[in-house]
């Protein structure tokens, strides 16, 4: 066992502090993310602790990934009998998980028959296949040329998914971009009307995809308005274009079902032609898919056309299977509903002045507050034992395990009971 793993595990090394740590980090991961809140060493259940033995409650989960919380008994076992068995093999030879985990996903999303499922590593490369299924939808006379995709969506940092998210700051330091995407304003069926209208078609180009996230996370845990996906579904069909779902953030149950279209109140019982889902997934192992529904759809990318290393490995495809049964078997879908709803009602009971709101589903939520501070409660809440995320400088998204209980969401609520930050708009001028 190498000294790290030692350090990790509870070796030699396990009495370095996150100050040490990061010292190290600094030195050896590249500075992409800037440096690390703390230094991570282990996991239990929604809780997680840190180099210098500080436990968190993970409101987290690594942005919506671990669905069962940390070291789940039957995840962990799943993974290890696997990888034990047959741990990699290429795309040239099938395994019984693979074909298993397709499955799977084909029956909880609802798809008819003649759909298929091509498996990723992460939900940017689910979007990449999705991406490469639209410019396959050209049409016979090849006249659908642009993607549309919704502005305050992200959908990757890879340069195709990179094309689809519409932040400028990610965007512009690696223009151009593959073109032919066109950015709509967020929830706004008129402009999304304007953009399917005859004199757009005539002017820009038939359209081949729309690409959207039923509830925008990145943005802010932003929900489309009531009607809007049954109004894009009309719209895509009369075109003939794919309509595309990101659940990568709000699928595997985040949002208190399977996916967020079948909630009647986001997709109003759309048929999507294909879905984007990774994340929670795997549990924290990381595998991504892309769900074509139907024949059309599924027939897009031919042979030869697409492909992956690691997609849909045996591995990956075992966890997928065990997250997968883990929900079904315990019950987690009522439990995000019954303890989303606590978590919600308990933060908005309390009354505390600098929070405004609580909006999202399930178990993917955004605390609005009052004043641009959400950096500053981040941080508070780290110190007081919580880790949180400020998704927009207004906003807090938690995204916890589907294992959180109705105790730890109180403990949840009673942190956002308290917190205060101090004003300082008035001694600035």
């Amino acid at each position: 066992m190498s000294d790290t793993l030692q350090a990790v595990s509870g070796g030699a090394l396990a009495d370095a502090s996150n100050a040490a740590w990061t010292e190290r980090y600094t030195h050896a991961v590249m500075d992409t993310f800037g440096p690390p809140q703390r230094v991570l060493v282990r996991g239990e259940g929604s809780y997680v602790w840190d180099a210098d033995g500080r436990r968190y409650l993970d409101l987290l989960a690594g942005i919506a990934v671990n669905a069962l919380g940390h070291a789940h008994p039957t995840l962990t076992a799943a993974i290890s009998a696997q990888l034990g068995t047959l741990g990699h093999v290429s795309n040239f030879f099938a395994t019984p998980t693979q074909i298993g985990l397709a499955e799977r996903l084909l029956h909880l999303a609802g798809a008819p028959a003649g759909s298929r499922v091509f498996f990723t590593n992460s939900g940017t490369e689910a979007v990449e296949a999705a991406f490469k299924m639209a410019r396959r939808n050209r049409g016979e006379d090849g006249s659908r040329t642009r993607v549309l995709a919704l502005e305050g969506g992200f959908h990757g940092r890879s340069m195709g998914a990179l094309a689809l998210t519409a932040k400028a700051a990610y965007r512009e330091p690696f223009e151009p971009l593959p073109g032919g995407v066109e950015h709509v304003p967020f929830g706004d069926t008129a402009a999304l009307e304007e953009a399917f209208s005859p004199a757009a078609v005539a002017e820009r180009g038939g359209v081949a995809a729309l690409v959207l996230e039923p509830l925008q996370g990145e943005a802010g845990v932003r929900a489309l308005p009531p009607g809007y996906l049954a109004h894009a579904r009309r719209l895509t069909t009369e075109a003939g274009a794919l309509l595309v779902l990101d659940e990568v953030q709000t699928g595997v149950g985040r949002t208190g079902s399977w996916f967020a279209f079948q909630q009647p109140e986001v997709g109003g019982g759309v048929v999507p032609d294909v879905v984007t889902v990774a994340k929670g997934l795997g549990g924290g192992f990381p595998v991504g898919a892309a769900i074509a529904f139907g024949e059309n759809a599924a027939t897009l990318l031919g042979r030869g056309q697409h492909g992956t290393t690691f997609g849909g490995n045996p591995v990956a495809a075992a966890a997928g299977l065990a997250t997968l049964g883990v929900i079904e078997r315990d019950g987690l879908l009522e439990n995000v509903r019954r303890v989303g709803d606590l978590l919600r009602t308990g933060i908005e009971a309390a009354g505390n002045p600098l929070v405004a709101s609580v909006r999202g589903r399930g178990l993917l939520l955004a605390v609005q507050l009052t004043r641009p501070v959400a950096a500053e409660v981040a941080a508070a809440a780290l110190e007081a034992g919580f880790v949180v995320n400020a998704v927009a400088p207004d906003a807090i998204r938690l995204a916890p395990p589907l294992v959180l209980t109705a105790d730890q969401a109180r403990d949840a609520a009673g942190f956002f009971a308290a917190v205060t930050v101090p004003d300082t708009s008035e001694s600035e001028h």
